[in-house]
């Protein structure tokens, strides 16, 4: 564990978020039930919600789990340490990418933000946080 409580500076998350494109593709699926050991150990993110329990899967992952993922995503990790409490960040991301037409979803660990996006549009993801880590833009 770390004391370190991460980043809080909108201006100083935005100049140094570095984004990263993880290789390969996602699946979001749901299953009705608690999720298996295997399942908890090749997920990327678990989210339990009253209608069922979210994994996000790597895709040959969810083949192998027999699960049918619905739109192919790309990962993307802020590589900045952001804090949880930090205010904006989320929502600069998310404007930025809508301003490209680009659908986003968000997770935050505790060290670092995660994006999802259509696979097709990744790259255009990508150039479109590099605008906005840009402190010249």
């Amino acid at each position: 564990m770390t004391s370190h409580r991460g980043e809080t500076d909108l201006a100083m998350l935005l100049a140094s978020m570095r984004p990263v494109l993880h290789d390969g593709d996602v699946v979001f699926c749901s299953v009705n039930r608690d999720p298996t050991a295997d399942e908890i150990a090749k997920a990327i993110v678990i989210v339990r919600e009253s209608e069922g329990t979210t994994l996000v899967l790597r895709s040959d992952d969810a083949i192998a789990l027999r699960h049918i993922g619905h739109l192919p995503m790309s990962w993307i990790t802020l590589t900045v340490h952001s804090a949880l409490d930090a205010v904006g960040l989320t929502a600069a991301v998310a404007g930025e990418l809508a301003r490209d037409g680009i659908p986003c979803n968000v997770v935050a660990g505790f060290f670092h933000d995660h994006i999802f996006v259509p696979e097709p549009i990744a790259s255009t993801a990508m150039r479109a946080l590099a605008r906005l880590s840009d402190p010249d833009r």
